[in-house]
């Protein structure tokens, strides 16, 4: 009876992501099912042009890993996206596939049923976990922070005149105060350098960590809005890189894309803390808009 009770606890049991008022710990939690396997519900919060964004795909896969796996943080995380996800509830499947005394690798898929009954799978992850905390300080560097005005000289939706093309629900989850000079897509003005940088913050306040930070490369309206397409450009794959535990604050975004051809881009992100600490780069190709 003792072994069956353990089994029911275990089988409800949910990560500490629903500890807090978070509205983005709340919508990344997951329930362990059974070993491997997580129950998830995909928040309509996060969506845009009513597909799921990838970054919040990727923190809810990184919230089961981090349950899985025996190391806490996300050090790499590379993702396919492989069919788009749409709110409703999702099974994630886990594999933990080394475990070792610093690092360990695990992969991650995610599953929704399809009209028909069918089992889909929308993204696929492989992951390296470690413990950020015990790294050393050491930091040999040619990067610095982005060059942009102080948060409260730059824009956000409440200050231009149209909103970001195909309007997002996961625009009233975030705070994001855009750098001007990469803002005239919005005034139908686009630079065409491809450029994109802002301040980042959730909209509830919540400080970030190493979890939300695989939100935050993929947060900021897409570089090709600067090079004057419109609408949806969906990540085909993201790699991210997180490189320390962010101190409290604000951070602020660098994105860029040099080259657009075939209808694919790249955009590589760079994430600083509020201590001009480069906390989380990323790299991923997505396809760009016909418009």
């Amino acid at each position: 009876m003792a072994q069956a009770a353990a089994q029911a606890a275990q089988s409800t049991r949910t990560t500490q992501a629903t500890i807090g008022d978070s509205e983005f710990d709340r919508d990344t939690a997951v329930t362990l099912r059974e070993e491997g396997v997580y129950d998830a519900e995909l928040s309509a919060g996060w969506t845009i042009i009513r597909a799921v964004n990838g970054g919040y795909l990727l923190a809810l896969l990184g919230r089961a890993l981090g349950d899985a796996l025996p190391h806490p943080d996300p050090f790499s995380v590379s993702a396919h996206y492989l069919t788009a996800s749409v709110p409703g509830p999702a099974v994630i499947r886990t594999q933990v596939v080394r475990a070792g005394r610093g690092l360990s690798t695990g992969s991650a898929s995610l599953f929704q049923f399809a009209d028909d009954g069918t089992e889909v799978e929308r993204i696929r992850v492989l992951a390296t976990y470690g413990d950020l905390d015990a790294l050393t300080d050491e930091v040999r560097t040619s990067a610095e922070p982005p060059a942009m005005p102080p948060r409260e000289h730059c824009l956000g939706p409440a200050d231009g005149p149209a909103p970001i093309p195909g309007s997002s629900a996961i625009t009233e989850r975030l705070d994001i105060r855009l750098d001007p000079a990469t803002v005239g897509w919005a005034v139908g003005a686009p630079s065409g350098k491809g450029e994109m940088r802002g301040w980042f913050g959730l909209a509830d306040g919540r400080d970030a960590d190493p979890l939300s930070l695989l939100l935050t490369v993929d947060a900021l309206p897409p570089t090709s809005f600067e090079l004057g397409l419109k609408g949806w450009t969906p990540t085909v794959e993201l790699t991210a890189h997180i490189r320390c535990r962010p101190a409290p604050g604000p951070l602020r975004v660098s994105i860029t894309t040099r080259n657009l051809a075939g209808g694919f881009l790249e955009e590589d992100a760079e994430v600083w803390d509020s201590t001009d600490r480069l906390v989380a780069q990323s790299r991923q190709l997505a396809k760009a808009s016909r418009g």
